[in-house]
């Protein structure tokens, strides 16, 4: 009989803060800090969002490399993926990510994303089969016309110019070429890891939810959103109707129209590519977290993918950052309670520096009542 406790870790990143491996690094000394008789499982996680692909090549030991593609300004920018005999992960935020574009340079309709079609058609060449992309965490709102320009296909305007291939030109979109594209192998299986199920066009989807936040202005989402209709009207209506092609600004779109992609459950593929399953089958506790535990979370976040999938009767417990007050009451989703690691009032950003040292602590306290008798 095992003597030892085993906790499975598996958090999600804590956006601008920890990456997941960050995260279960500090909880695990945490616990260790306060029982002595405990076996701590690392297993990162992500949905889908920016860091999944980060998180899953930890548990995977997947090789990286690097290639030179076409950057967010049209300049060659090198970008990383990862491999393990057929199968290749990259994600789309590691060339267009909000994060690497500066903030005078944020305007989502003029970042190119044509450097991730030629990673793709790159990828095959070098004999991948299988191919998962993450696309959260995007600075782009261009609806999937940059995936499709990487593949071959060129736009025009109504004076037969050739348009620069970015958000702005679908605003005078005329036509589309489709004489050199490129035709994805029947044998490639292309996944997209989304953790929204935002479609592309309407208010609720990319431009209208997204669109703020990666800096365009509000009186332009009418025109944006109905320029990115006029355009799958043309190339793909049955993309209009797709749950989850609004994700990464419609890059998940793209994907689906030009690159036969198919868009899955973020965490539940993460899951399976780690092997969750076997890891968590003789756990005595699960831990869950992200930076902010709220209502969203109950949509395909991490935090409740993790614990469906952990077995009945084997408790999970949440460390967030924050959360939420419109939470239902606990338990539910399988999580029997949940803590916040912040310690005090402070400003935000003092709070994101102090990150790792506040889950150690909350995860020491935490040991402490799993040590108690009971009453």
């Amino acid at each position: 009989m095992r003597e030892n406790m085993k906790i499975v870790i598996a958090p999600d990143s804590f956006k601008e803060s920890l990456t997941a491996e960050q995260v279960a690094e500090a909880i695990k000394r945490g616990f260790q800090e306060s029982l002595a008789d405990v076996d701590c499982l690392l297993c990162p996680v992500g949905d889908g969002g920016e860091g999944t692909v980060d998180a899953i090549r930890h548990s995977l030991d997947l090789e990286e490399k690097w290639i030179q593609v076409t950057g967010p300004f049209g300049q060659r920018r090198t970008m990383p993926y990862f491999v393990k005999g057929e199968t290749a992960l990259f994600e789309v935020a590691d060339l267009i990510g909000l994060g690497k574009i500066p903030l005078e340079e944020r305007n989502p309709l003029q970042i190119q994303t044509c450097g991730i079609g030629e990673l793709i058609r790159h990828l095959i060449a070098k004999g991948m089969k299988d191919i998962y992309i993450g696309v959260g965490g995007t600075a782009s709102n261009d609806g999937g016309i940059g995936i499709a320009a990487g593949l071959g296909y060129r736009f025009y305007d109504r004076d037969g110019n050739v348009l620069p291939t970015c958000g702005q030109s679908l605003l005078k979109l005329a036509s589309v070429s489709t004489e050199n594209r490129y035709e994805i192998p029947e044998d490639v299986q292309i996944r997209i890891l989304a953790d929204v199920a935002s479609p592309l066009c309407g208010h609720q989807g990319a431009t209208y939810i997204f669109g703020k936040q990666k800096g365009l202005n509000p009186t332009m989402f009418a025109v944006v959103d109905q320029a990115i209709q006029d355009f799958y009207e043309k190339v793909s209506l049955a993309t209009l109707e797709l749950k989850g092609a609004g994700a990464g600004g419609g890059i998940a779109g793209g994907l689906c129209a030009f690159a036969q992609a198919r868009i899955v459950s973020g965490i539940d593929t993460c899951l399976d590519l780690i092997d969750f399953d076997k890891k968590v089958a003789d756990a005595d506790l699960v831990i869950v977290g992200e930076g902010r535990l709220d209502r969203q979370s109950l949509a395909g976040k991490a935090p409740i993918g993790v614990a469906k999938r952990t077995p009945v009767g084997v408790p999970v417990i949440a460390i967030c950052g924050s959360i939420a007050e419109d939470l239902p009451s606990l338990p539910f989703e399988n999580i029997q309670a949940a803590f916040s690691i912040l310690e005090k009032s402070e400003p935000l950003e003092d709070s994101l520096k102090n990150a790792s040292l506040y889950l150690e602590h909350t995860a020491t306290n935490i040991g402490h009542l799993l040590k108690m008798p009971k009453i």
